[in-house]
């Protein structure tokens, strides 16, 4: 007949890694958003420059603006 261990009993106490138990771990980062805006957010924003063509026949690009003048002749540029 077998010796019943009483309920009793201690158990002693090893770390749980050294039960065959497994290490809780700190829960994985969440993926950060990759989307095209979030990564041009992240690049510092859109970079505004359009590509004008004046009536000189210059074509230049400069930064969007309500006041663009070409480099070439000075004159306005519509918006």
């Amino acid at each position: 007949m077998r010796a019943r261990i009483p309920l009793t009993t201690e158990r002693r106490r090893t770390p749980a890694s050294r039960r065959g138990h497994a290490v809780a771990r700190p829960a994985p980062l969440p993926e950060p958003d990759r989307s095209p805006e979030a990564r041009s957010r992240e690049a510092g924003g859109p970079d505004d420059h359009a590509r004008y063509s004046c009536v000189c026949g210059y074509a230049f690009e400069a930064a969007v603006s309500t006041s663009v003048s070409c480099p070439h002749c000075g004159a306005g540029q519509a918006w």
